[in-house]
């Protein structure tokens, strides 16, 4: 069995406080024995408006963020997924918001840009994050030493047709910063769907709290087995939740109800 452990944050406008946060939580992670660590959406900056985050793009393999996360697996031994952070693209006026993956070595291993963009319009709450975000294109995973990992972020979720897209994964992580309102009614919903029709396990690192701009992010990072069954949750809050990834028992799930081997399209 492999342990894998999800970060929580209440990520702040400021980036040097962010990853001050970000390894003292990797490491409690790693304290505990997590081969894998994922951080939440968002995680470096979450700033006063949504533009604040293009100051802190950073190009592909350059940036105090990616230093971060780099010194951070290798320092540790781990694999890291990290969350999001903001990449410059071709865009002048926006960003990519990126997932990047490090092995153990602090080497990059896997980079997926979030496809599906956020937009929510209900009485005071409005978000739109294609105004400051461009779209990534492409399907993301690697190859970890339980099995595949599937990579997506917040949105995403929504859309179990880019998790199919991934084939057959170990593990899906999902970085997010779901709000309050969509949260209560969806997140642990989704998340246990998206784990029972892909019969594997579901990890999902979220922001947890009231921010400086005034969100409120709905927490419950959480853990799902191939089940269904949430075996791990962190409801608000800075923290650490996670457990094992149980190869025998995914296996058992795909033997005794075979849904994948049923598919049809």
């Amino acid at each position: 069995m492999s342990r894998v452990a999800a970060v929580q944050m209440v990520s702040t406008p400021d980036v040097g406080q962010n990853l001050a946060a970000a390894r003292r939580l990797v490491g409690e992670a790693a304290a505990g024995g997590a081969a894998l660590v994922t951080l939440p959406e968002y995680w470096p900056v979450m700033g006063l408006t949504d533009m604040d985050k293009l100051a802190h793009a950073e190009t592909p393999g350059s940036g105090p963020i990616q230093d971060c996360l780099a010194s951070l697996a290798r320092e540790h031994g781990i694999w890291l997924i990290g969350g999001t952070l903001p990449l410059v693209s071709n865009d002048a006026g926006r960003v990519l918001n990126t997932t990047l993956v490090y092995d153990p070595s602090g080497a990059p291993v896997g980079r997926y840009d979030k496809i599906h963009l956020f937009g929510f319009n209900k009485g005071s709450e409005s978000y739109d994050e294609a105004r400051t975000i461009v779209p990534g294109e492409t399907v993301g995973s690697f190859e970890a030493p339980f099995g595949r990992v599937g990579l997506s972020i917040c949105y995403d979720l929504r859309f179990p047709e880019l998790f199919r897209a991934m084939g057959e994964c170990a593990l899906i992580v999902v970085p997010a910063a779901f709000t309050h309102t969509t949260g209560q009614a969806h997140w642990e919903v989704l998340l246990r769907a998206r784990a029972i029709e892909n019969q594997c396990y579901v990890l999902a690192a979220a922001q947890g709290g009231t921010h400086a701009n005034g969100r409120r992010t709905f927490g419950h990072s959480m853990l799902v087995d191939p089940w269904g069954e949430v075996k791990a949750v962190l409801p608000e809050g800075e923290g650490v939740v996670g457990g094992e990834i149980d190869a025998d028992f995914l296996a058992s799930v795909r033997e005794s109800l075979p849904a994948l081997r049923h598919r049809k399209m």
